[in-house]
């Protein structure tokens, strides 16, 4: 049986890319029944998108989304700097989907204040910066994948989390997160929201601060290439999910691979959105 929400924030999933845990945002979806969905961020790399590498399992997921907006579902696709692109597409809207740069939900705890987040990452004004730290992420996250399939499965050790660990430790990056966090609720509290959710540095978190005497709630929900994880509301409580891969993630085929440009990929989209438009 599904578990019912009343609204779903999921983020970072980063399609197209070696470490996306397809298969497990798959199994986590079929879990649920989500009244609003908003995906705030990073859905498909389109920034790091391999035309070599395009798994079916990840187009499974695609399809889903898809399969959910022709069920009228509420969602919102909230715009991230890996799939910055797709804001030529601002404003498109279709059923109860729209694309957007933010969006603003009521709740009875208050209004909540959905961006991915990376406005507060000053190194995504530089271009080159920002690719850079993007390849490295993303190789750290294959050799990630690669020690755990083949030396720590066999050996029957605990999955490895090498980038999350050194976001963990690391002074700078931890220097780096808690301002992220602060000038986040700063922000919200200056606008008039009791919360902010974002996504952006995959690190799931809820933390309350106390700005000028008022609290507000700052959120984070996570990733789907290391934490696994997305917030949720129900009974009007937020919470963080985190996903337990199922025991044979290892044995997980990709399945065939389907080879595909950036055009080609949003063309593939598009073209569904079309038969969506047509029912």
């Amino acid at each position: 049986m599904k578990r019912n929400l009343d609204i779903l924030v999921i983020s970072d999933l980063h399609l197209g890319t070696y470490g996306s845990e397809a298969d497990e945002v798959l199994a986590y979806l079929k879990t649920i029944d989500a009244k609003k969905i908003v995906i705030n961020g990073d859905f498909i790399d389109i920034m790091l998108f391999n035309k070599k590498f395009w798994p079916n399992s990840h187009m499974k997921v695609v399809r889903y989304f898809l399969d959910l907006i022709s069920q009228g579902k509420e969602i919102y696709y909230v715009v991230g700097n890996h799939d910055e692109s797709l804001r030529k597409f601002l404003n498109f809207k279709i059923q109860n989907f729209q694309i957007v740069n933010q969006v603003v939900l009521d709740t009875e705890g208050g209004k909540v204040w959905l961006f991915h987040g990376d406005v507060f990452d000053f190194s995504i004004q530089t271009q080159w910066i920002t690719k850079l730290a993007g390849y490295t992420y993303d190789y750290m996250i294959i050799a990630n994948s690669w020690i755990n399939k083949k030396i720590m499965k066999p050996l029957g050790g605990k999955r490895l989390n090498f980038s999350k660990t050194i976001k963990s430790y690391v002074k700078t990056a931890v220097q780096y997160l808690s301002s992220f966090e602060e000038l986040a609720a700063e922000t919200a509290k200056k606008n008039g929201y009791k919360y902010v959710a974002c996504g952006h540095i995959h690190n799931p978190k809820i933390k309350t601060f106390n700005i000028d005497g008022e609290d507000i709630t700052y959120m984070n929900s996570g990733d789907w290439l290391e934490s696994l994880s997305s917030l949720e509301y129900v009974n009007n409580k937020w919470s963080i999910y985190e996903h337990i891969p199922s025991e044979d993630e290892f044995k997980k085929e990709e399945g065939e691979r389907i080879e595909m440009t950036n055009k080609e990929l949003y063309a593939d989209l598009l073209a569904e959105f079309k038969i969506l438009q047509d029912k």
